[in-house]
């Protein structure tokens, strides 16, 4: 399905200038405007800058123009962009071809960019500044960050195996299908509202933008959560690696302790504080997780399953035999609840959609976001589908929700196990790096008016803080040792909102925004909000809203709406189902919180 969107800037001007944005008619005077309370999207307060703006209202139009500008100064930027990573044989892919020098666009850059900041205060251009030293990252950097996830290919398996081959297949299609469409929305409403005086940060700023702050706490609460509990999962999943390793070798260890050695190692790695940065080490992860998807296949292909861990792992609850020979169904005739967490363990092989806004954030240009997405979907579906088949066709009902674990033999167990601890180590930094940035900008520098991150001051407290955010995540892998479970949990409270339920959400009131402004007066002034013929309040701004624009863009609108609908109602059932799951599976002998017994 196309994305239609309507041009609201037909060509930059000067901010000094009077500026006819296209769709946006009225008259010039907007000396009698009056913004009313509590409106659709007049409860901006500060011009974009959550941690500290100037306290006057920012209109949408507002946000609009400068983005519109910004997009073109990004066209127009044709110096050469690195994207580290891909190595020596994509190295030329990672790259924009170079036209004119360096010199000649930084300066009309400057230039432009002294524009955006103009009548800012001191304090926004120090926090501006310090995002725009963070905007290096190019297309392959996406492509590793994107794919550079230890649950999705592990637990490809597990998902299969709870629901059976034929549903397996056709929903992991499915969700892929609709987890590029929402991916491009996603880029597509960056590009519209991002820019240098009004950066979207994180997701939680494009529901702001669109929505209002009601929507930019939930998106940040649910990200948050979402992104601790990751790192939390992560930390049990290499915390049962490790009890792999050493029991299996004979010795003991307290699988607490397991879990606390990954928490302390994360608390290090989380030091550092650029994505560009991590592109390096995400690099090595995905070609490290597809050594791994290749080698436990030819482990599986060779070994019985697993027997003992999967009992002990109690993956599917009570119904399932564990006993007798493998069994491989098209249809898993288990409980409703089992196979919806199954559904939802899906999920998380597409569940890079909630840090998609931070990413492009930290973008040269954001419009290249879809070219490394597009590369990570097609591998993340054809890898993670193939290895969730191949694994299930050889262990059926006995496959683990971490599918490299449930090699029988300890030496090849091995394997598995200390490759999965590195990529796990590095998927935990990503995922605690941008959870902490999202508190960081919401709270500190939001909520106290604290310094940059990116400054010295700012240093000192995120070294101080992240040993804080990795012991809260040791609390959550600790309690909950039931990765299968738990992860479908995650995925349906989460996860699923923001690849599924939230995008074409976000979408529908981008267009419903805009369709509505073409009959306000024109955006001419910065920090003054044009003059409106309707509010949010009168039927008319929501017929407007909805039915203008041509048949095909009211098609895309009532699409976009059905879509939410049916995303509100998947994530409902999906709530439902795993959280009867997670019951089910710690009643039937899931290992004790803070115990010493690991639950593999």
């Amino acid at each position: 399905m196309p994305l239609y969107h309507r041009s609201v800037a037909s060509s930059p001007q000067p901010p000094s200038t009077t500026m006819d944005t296209s769709g946006l008619s009225g008259v010039a005077n907007t000396s009698d405007m009056k913004m009313p309370e509590k409106d659709f999207h007049d409860h901006v307060a500060q011009p974009g800058l959550p941690e500290g703006g100037d306290g006057k209202p920012t209109s949408f139009a507002e946000y609009v123009h400068w983005a519109t500008l910004r997009r073109q100064v990004e066209a127009a930027d044709s110096t050469v962009v690195h994207s580290k990573g891909f190595g020596v044989v994509f190295a030329k892919f990672g790259k924009e071809k170079e036209h004119g020098t360096d010199v000649e666009v930084h300066e009309a850059n400057e230039a432009n960019e002294s524009d955006d900041l103009r009548g800012m205060s001191e304090h926004d251009v120090e926090l501006l500044n310090a995002r725009r030293a963070l905007r290096q990252a190019g297309w392959a950097t996406v492509f590793y960050l994107v794919t550079c996830d230890i649950l999705g290919p592990f637990n490809a398996p597990f998902a299969i195996a709870s629901i059976g081959l034929t549903p397996g297949i056709l929903l992991y299609i499915l969700f892929g299908a609709f987890a590029f469409l929402f991916g491009a929305m996603l880029c597509k409403i960056f590009c519209r509202l991002d820019s240098v005086r009004f950066p979207i940060k994180t997701y939680g700023d494009l529901g702001y933008v669109i929505f209002g702050p009601a929507m930019r706490h939930l998106a940040s609460l649910l990200q948050t959560v979402q992104l601790i509990i990751n790192v939390g999962i992560i930390c049990l999943s290499n915390g049962q690696s490790l009890s792999q390793l050493v029991v299996g070798g004979g010795h003991s260890i307290c699988f607490t302790v397991c879990i606390l050695i990954w928490a302390l190692f994360g608390m290090v790695l989380g030091q550092v504080r650029s994505l560009q940065n991590f592109s390096i080490v995400a690099n090595a992860s995905v070609w490290l997780n597809l050594l791994i998807i290749f080698t436990s296949m030819g482990f599986v292909a060779n070994s019985p399953p697993n027997f003992a861990a999967a009992q002990s792992a109690a993956s599917f609850g009570t119904a399932v035999s564990y006993t007798g020979p493998i069994q491989v169904l098209s249809i898993n005739p288990i409980p409703v609840f089992a196979q919806v967490n199954g559904v939802f363990n899906m999920v998380f092989a597409y569940g890079g959609a909630m840090i998609f806004p931070e990413i492009m954030a930290e973008m040269r240009r954001p419009r290249d976001f879809i070219k490394g997405m597009a590369i990570a979907q097609v591998l993340i579906f054809c890898c993670y589908l193939m290895y969730g088949i191949f694994v299930y066709c050889f262990q059926g009902q006995y496959t683990l929700a971490l599918a490299y674990q449930g090699v029988s033999k300890y030496s090849w167990q091995s394997v598995g196990n200390a490759l999965a601890m590195i990529t796990g180590a590095i998927a935990a930094g990503l995922y605690g790096n941008i959870g902490f940035k999202i508190f960081y900008i919401n709270i500190i520098e939001g909520l106290f008016g604290g310094p940059a991150f990116m400054s010295v001051k700012g240093r000192i407290i995120w070294t101080v803080l992240i040993p804080v955010y990795w012991a809260i995540a040791f609390v959550i892998g600790t309690g909950v040792p039931a990765i299968g479970a738990l992860s479908g949990l995650i995925a349906a409270v989460c996860i699923f909102q923001f690849t599924y339920t939230f995008p074409p959400l976000f979408m529908l009131g981008l267009d419903m925004q805009l369709d509505a402004m073409t009959e306000d007066e024109a955006f001419t002034t910065p920090g003054v909000t044009p003059k409106r013929i309707d509010t949010w309040r009168d039927l008319s701004r929501w017929k407007r809203g909805f039915f203008s624009g041509g048949l095909k863009r009211v098609a895309f609108k009532a699409a976009n709406l059905l879509f939410f609908i049916a995303g509100v109602a998947t994530a409902g059932l999906g709530m439902w189902a795993t959280g009867t799951d997670l019951k089910e599976v710690i009643a039937a002998g899931a290992a004790s919180s803070f115990g010493c017994a690991a639950p593999v």
